[in-house]
């Protein structure tokens, strides 16, 4: 399944892929809480990264956890802006998947694992199409 989120202006965009997980363990999700809210564990792709490494390479990085990617849940896009970037077309792709082991302090001083149920999360990520692939891993999982 493939959602797109905005408007296409007569612009050039920027173009960044990426790639997330969404670990449940129960009825909790895994995110990422920063000061501008939570997000969905994951970035965008390094030049020939693969999807699962950019997801372990993220968990690492945001979390300091291993992570283990399993199957595809959806992706989706948007046209919008960004405070750096006037035309920004991210493109994300969602997995669900585990975190298996804390082994390292996340190098992202700003970011903090929090385990929050679904119930309370849903619709509360910082990112619109975050929220929807939430919606569509909840519809697997439960």
């Amino acid at each position: 399944m493939h959602k797109i989120f905005g408007v296409k202006e007569k612009a050039e965009y920027t173009d960044r892929e990426g790639a997330y997980l969404i670990p449940f363990c129960g009825n909790l999700v895994g995110v990422i809480q920063t000061s501008k809210g939570y997000f969905l564990l994951g970035g965008g792709l390094e030049a020939g990264e693969s999807h699962s490494a950019c997801i372990e390479r993220e968990c690492m990085e945001e979390a300091g956890y291993l992570s283990f990617v399993k199957d595809k849940v959806c992706s989706a896009e948007a046209y919008t802006t960004h405070p750096t970037i006037p035309y920004f077309h991210p493109i994300q792709t969602y997995y669900c998947g585990e975190l298996l082991e804390k082994v390292a302090e996340p190098t992202e001083e700003d970011h903090r694992l929090c385990w929050i149920e679904y119930d309370r999360l849903k619709g509360r990520l910082f990112v619109e199409m975050q929220n929807w692939a939430l919606e569509q891993a909840a519809a697997v999982v439960f």
